[in-house]
């Protein structure tokens, strides 16, 4: 994705890409603002909004015209932007100029039938309302079945109603969907070749099964061969996956491994709006890259020199970007300063000491958190005066010498292992 800065002098226009109906507006409250927030939805329904007076094709707005809607600044404007990108109600086109332009393409939310059946919103939905919330939801979706074993249609066909003079051919606006698009998350060549012939049956290797296996390994973090032993499982004896058993299979073994939590969706690496800026190649801009484009998660179970990181270690990494609702670059350089400083243990308190001053100190990007992670050291290094203390417990990225060549042989073996991980 483009890295651009959002001005308020930038350009709009909001195209119509579907019809929202009023049924519609209160599934999206019901259904989409517990996952995406109060402000993605004001967002929404404030570019449907400027709609109205056009219908297909809005009027040309700045973003100035956007703040003084919303109330709020352009950063929780993109945020909110981007939470709509990702569910798939909203898609975004940029052009380049002395005055930036923006196209924002809006589609209308899943049906509720769609939604709980989706692999990922439907838990992600679960775990932010609760078992009660979501079950009461469900019963107020719930399609009406009425038993008609007794009955005969008696339908006319539209053949037998109607006779056609002419043919007419004509584009217009009807209910869309945008689909909510993810990369690969496992390498299907490998889990293919990993299944046995003689059980697995290709021919059940559909786009939809694939696209359920995706979603799947997104939500849940699995990687191909935890995917494989879980399809294995739910191979029937026709050699065709049961699609809702491999998804049964798939959140017993999550929350078997989760004290029985589900997942909830965060980023998974920095937003790109908040990443350092493309292009710098000093060891430093290098280490910052690391910590952006990496998940905490990855980033923990590094240190743990690839093994899986422990269930506690886990569920603060969780508080951290669930609770305290931290960027994952900013705890990643929580993880690597705490460890390095607490001689390689995440104690919660200490860790949740540091987190809340830097949440109080609004700390977003890699590059502030490290600041002020440095400032901190020194003053602290200040009310010491024992000698003896050892100096090799500071991280990496603290050594003033970075950029020159006089770093002793083992910071540079570390600086190089850290930049070198994750190329």
């Amino acid at each position: 994705m483009k890295l651009v800065t959002l001005l308020p002098a930038d350009r709009y226009v909001v195209v119509n890409r579907s019809i929202l109906t009023e049924q519609e507006r209160k599934n999206i409250i019901s259904l989409y603002e517990p996952i995406v927030g109060y402000a993605a939805v004001s967002l929404y329904f404030t570019l449907w909004r400027d709609l109205d007076r056009m219908n297909l094709v809005s009027m040309d707005y700045t973003h100035h015209h956007l703040m003084g809607l919303l109330k709020c600044d352009l950063e929780s404007i993109k945020l909110a932007r981007l939470s709509l990108e990702g569910v798939g109600l909203l898609k975004t086109y940029f052009k380049e100029g002395e005055i930036n332009s923006y196209v924002y393409e809006l589609y209308s939310p899943m049906s509720p039938k769609e939604f709980f059946n989706h692999p990922i919103l439907s838990v992600i939905l679960f775990n932010h309302l609760g078992k009660f919330e979501y079950e009461l939801l469900q019963t107020e979706f719930k399609e009406y079945k009425l038993d008609l074993k007794e009955y005969e249609d008696i339908t006319s066909s539209m053949d037998m109603t109607y006779k056609t003079s002419c043919q007419v051919s004509f584009d217009a606006v009807g209910k869309r969907e945008n689909a909510i698009v993810l990369q690969d998350q496992v390498d299907f060549d490998l889990l293919l070749s990993s299944l046995p012939k003689g059980v697995f049956n290709e021919r059940s290797f559909t786009k939809k099964l694939k696209e359920l296996i995706n979603n799947l390994s997104f939500t849940y973090n699995l990687d191909t061969f935890k995917m494989v032993e879980l399809i294995r499982l739910v191979v029937n004896e026709k050699g065709f996956v049961d699609k809702e058993e491999l998804r049964k299979s798939a959140r017993r073994y999550y929350q078997y491994n989760n004290n029985g939590k589900l997942p909830t969706l965060v980023y998974r690496t920095q937003p790109e709006y908040l990443k350092h800026p493309v292009g710098d190649h000093t060891n430093r801009g290098k280490i910052i890259g690391v910590f952006e484009n990496t998940t905490p998660y990855d980033f923990l179970r590094s240190k743990y020199k690839g093994s899986t990181p422990t269930s506690r270690d886990l569920r603060l990494l969780e508080t951290l970007l669930v609770d305290l609702k931290l960027k994952p670059a900013v705890v990643n350089v929580l993880i690597d300063y705490v460890l390095k400083k607490n001689n390689n243990k995440l104690n919660a308190a200490f860790v949740e000491t540091i987190a809340g001053q830097w949440k109080r100190l609004s700390i977003e990007t890699a590059e502030d958190a490290m600041n002020v992670a440095e400032k901190e050291h020194k003053k602290y290094s200040k009310k010491i005066t024992n000698p003896k203390v050892d100096k090799t417990i500071e991280p990496v990225w603290f050594n003033e010498n970075l950029e020159k060549e006089n770093m002793s042989e083992e910071e540079v073996e570390e600086l190089e292992s850290i930049i070198n991980k994750y190329k």
